[in-house]
């Protein structure tokens, strides 16, 4: 295991904002996860897993933790009859590829994910009304005391939200998915990824979706949207012309930015709808949302 000090997260993140990590390492095996685990373990260090860095927000202070990137044997993905088997690690897209190269369909809504296997389970993540709770058959847990196999009933998957044990990494990942005509994949697949560069920023530096969507009748970014924040601008950062639930760095722009930019989203749906905004973007180190005011 090859330990980084002071690693900045700007050069780690999609957003491409943030200080250093106190430690940083990338895990090739299955051995220098838990070895990692364990040091972090001993110096009381929070564990904090970057994937591909999006849906991450990290502190311009930096963060006081174990920063882990899976890479290697953890980032790859195979399949064996019906089952897609992946890394924490694995790139959705790598996966997507996979399973279409075997005539395996139902993984096609995340090709409107640009994060990883071990995130997806993380987050719960989901698009075009499908998230990993409906292919989720199994998943490797790594923790300070040791690894073992989860099924997805032990992890209370919900919108947007898992539980996995604190402090765990998810090492690998195991998908159930369905025969479908390669073809059928290729035009599902053509068809939601000319639906989300028509409707998202992906051309520019963002984390994702910045909010849950509320239980309301709109959904975070139309909410947004008729709030008037389209193109509302604080720093560096800019709530994006093309989508309200996104934050772009248009160069420049500092974790804060983006934080202030988050508040004053909260306070006007608030305002106007009477609804407090959840952050779906996971906020590392000394970054904190500010109460809503009304």
């Amino acid at each position: 295991m090859r330990l980084e000090r002071d690693v900045p997260l700007a050069r780690l993140t999609t957003i491409g904002t943030g200080g250093p990590a106190r430690a940083f390492v990338r895990a090739h095996l299955l051995t220098e996860l838990e070895e990692a685990l364990h040091h972090a373990s001993a110096d009381g260090l929070e564990v904090v897993v970057v994937g591909l860095g999006s849906n991450v927000l990290a502190a311009d202070a930096g963060v006081d933790a174990l920063v882990l990137r899976l890479e290697g044997e953890l980032a790859e993905a195979t399949t064996s009859g019906e089952v897609l088997a992946a890394g924490g690690g694995a790139t959705n897209a790598v996966c997507l590829h996979r399973a279409r190269a075997a005539g395996l369909g139902g993984f096609e809504f995340a090709c409107a994910i640009p994060g990883t296997a071990g995130g997806g389970v993380r987050m719960n993540a989901g698009a075009y009304g499908r998230e990993w709770a409906d292919v989720l058959t199994r998943v490797l847990v790594s923790t300070a005391e040791g690894t073992d196999w989860l099924a997805p009933s032990e992890l209370s998957l919900s919108y947007r939200h898992s539980e996995l044990p604190p402090g765990s990494v998810v090492a690998g990942v195991e998908y159930r998915l369905e025969r479908r005509p390669v073809d059928e994949i290729k035009a599902t697949v053509a068809k939601l990824v000319a639906q989300r560069k028509a409707t998202q920023p992906t051309n520019k530096r963002t984390f994702g979706s910045v909010f849950k969507n509320p239980l309301a009748e709109l959904g975070a970014g139309r909410m947004l949207e008729l709030c008037g924040l389209k193109g509302h601008r604080i720093g560096g950062a800019v709530i994006s012309p093309k989508h309200a639930n996104f934050i772009e760095n248009e160069g420049g722009a500092t974790s804060a930015d983006c934080v202030a930019l988050m508040n004053e989203a909260r306070h006007r749906a608030r305002e106007q709808y009477g609804v407090a905004l959840e952050h779906e973007v996971a906020l590392l180190g000394p970054l904190e949302l500010a109460e809503p005011s009304t």
